[in-house]
């Protein structure tokens, strides 16, 4: 059986640079790890992954905290984080918390018991005070909207509340005066989905546009969420002259409820989702969304809890993602 001696003599280096990369030491030339991967793959070499971990202390795992996996904005973020951290000595353990605070907590547990080296938070529950207690035993990355702030946090910030607020003025600047919304929370006193819900009220506010109670729908997330509000708005015998989804999969719903009960969209309701996810321009009626830059947020995610876990200065992103629309069809 091939051991690190054996690679350090075929890569021309010590045996020591050899258990140093295999210890992720951040401090070896990109020519040295070219060399050391050279050996490893000509002499079939596999470390046993075990002895690194106790020799390291390190799981070289990194935990990544998602609502729902089924959701295909964090399917595709998943696949960015990973893309990222492919040339990395870490792999990644992808955890659901559907929305409970408790499992939430469940999940940051590994961290505290090291079954994980740090956490990248794609969604949160709990108050961030709360999360905060946690970075006692390892770095933690979140992405989140621009209401978020934490010293102990490396925070990546998306303005959602801007481009709800851009979404919604889209909208009425088409001539779209009586706008129906979809929040993933509660529309009042709510964490989840508070900076969206501050946009639309905001943008409604701005054009003096009355916000109707029968037209905001709460915890609305799926494409069947979107069919049974397409169901009950046609129930009403009056629809909206335009619906803010929050998603593109409840935009999905909404599309193929109204397109199979001969609504016309955009004539007779226009519809703008979020996410621009890749399926949303292949719709029956290609769909207007917001568009999130999965991987440019998988990259910050990724190049800042790194950072951190090699012990350097977190990377503190001074500026927040800004979004945009992407105007279709459906609008």
């Amino acid at each position: 059986m091939t051991n690190i001696k054996e690679v350090a003599k075929k890569a021309n280096v010590s045996v020591t640079t050899v258990s140093r990369y295999l210890n992720d030491h951040p401090y070896i030339s990109a020519d040295k790890k070219e060399k050391i991967q050279q050996a490893m793959r000509e002499l079939d070499y596999i470390p046993n992954s075990a002895a690194t971990q106790l020799r390291s202390n390190k799981s070289f795992t990194i935990g990544v905290i998602v609502s729902r996996i089924t959701n295909p904005y964090f399917a595709y973020l998943i696949e960015a984080i990973e893309k990222q951290l492919r040339d990395t000595s870490y792999h990644t353990l992808i955890l659901q918390s559907h929305d409970d605070k408790e499992e939430e907590l469940r999940l940051m547990n590994m961290l505290k018991q090291k079954q994980i080296d740090g956490v990248i938070m794609c969604s949160i529950e709990n108050d961030i005070k709360t999360i905060e207690t946690y970075t006692d035993y390892g770095p933690i990355v979140l992405v989140g909207d621009e209401s978020l702030n934490s010293s102990k946090i490396g925070m990546i910030r998306i303005k959602h509340q801007q481009a709800t607020y851009d979404a919604i003025e889209f909208l009425i600047n088409k001539g779209y005066k009586e706008i129906a919304y979809c929040t993933g929370g509660k529309f009042t006193k709510s964490r989840h989905g508070s900076a969206r819900n501050k946009g639309f009220k905001a943008a409604m506010e701005t054009y003096q546009l009355p916000i109707q109670e029968r037209y905001i729908f709460e915890n609305i997330h799926t494409i069947q969420d979107g069919i049974n509000i397409a169901e009950e708005l046609l129930n009403q015998k009056q629809l909206p002259q335009a619906i803010f989804t929050g998603s593109d999969e409840v935009a999905a719903g909404l599309i193929q409820y109204f397109t199979a009960h001969n609504v016309n969209v955009p004539k007779n309701i226009a519809i703008i989702g979020y996410d621009n996810q890749p399926f949303s321009n292949m719709l029956k009626v290609a769909l207007t969304t917001v568009n999130q830059p999965i991987d440019i947020i998988g990259e910050r995610l990724v190049r800042n809890l790194i950072s951190m876990l090699e012990d350097k200065t977190s990377i503190q992103e001074n500026d927040s993602i800004q979004l945009s629309i992407v105007e279709r069809e459906s609008t």
